[in-house]
């Protein structure tokens, strides 16, 4: 099994269940604060291979989400100087086994590069359950403009929202 740098927010719905999913097949996870990483660009850089640089923005920041930042028309250089300043920025969770390192949790992606088979039986049906969710995006939901922030239930940092954008995922 592999030794998994996991790079994510604490407290992400989200990374959570991608750390589950992980050590339900047996991977060491070793989680690292995203948001508080030294990172420099080279070493950011690293992570996203060839990926358009659109696919290196979280597209649930609030800055990304409010039109803000638009990643479709940000060159590389303006980017990782972006995300060096609001990691929120970075689309997670940033991934490291080895030498090689990926940027998302594209479940057959991960599946054929380090195996997300449960190591056990009794993991089998809750490891099914997370494969066949959407453990890409923010678990919040896929509406869009997510309608609990909009009506102030958003409370999983242990704080009402009252405002669509002020919970910063």
């Amino acid at each position: 099994m592999a030794r998994v740098i996991f790079y994510s927010k604490p407290g992400c719905q989200g990374g959570t269940k991608q750390k589950v999913l992980l050590t339900a097949a047996g991977h060491e996870v070793v989680a690292y604060n995203l948001l508080t990483e030294p990172w420099t660009v080279e070493r950011l850089r690293s992570f996203f291979g060839d990926r358009p640089v659109a696919e290196w923005f979280n597209p649930s920041s609030p800055k990304v989400k409010s039109g803000e930042i638009v990643p479709e028309k940000t060159d590389a250089e303006t980017a990782l100087q972006l995300m060096l300043r609001e990691p929120l920025l970075i689309r997670r969770p940033l991934l490291e086994i080895g030498d090689r390192r990926e940027v998302g949790f594209d479940v057959q992606k991960i599946d054929a590069w380090i195996g997300l088979k449960p190591a056990d039986e009794s993991l089998q049906e809750m490891s099914e359950n997370l494969m066949k969710q959407d453990l890409q995006n923010c678990s919040h939901g896929n509406d869009g403009g997510h309608k609990h922030h909009k009506e102030g239930g958003c409370n999983h940092h242990g704080q009402q929202h009252q405002k669509q954008g002020s919970c910063n995922h």
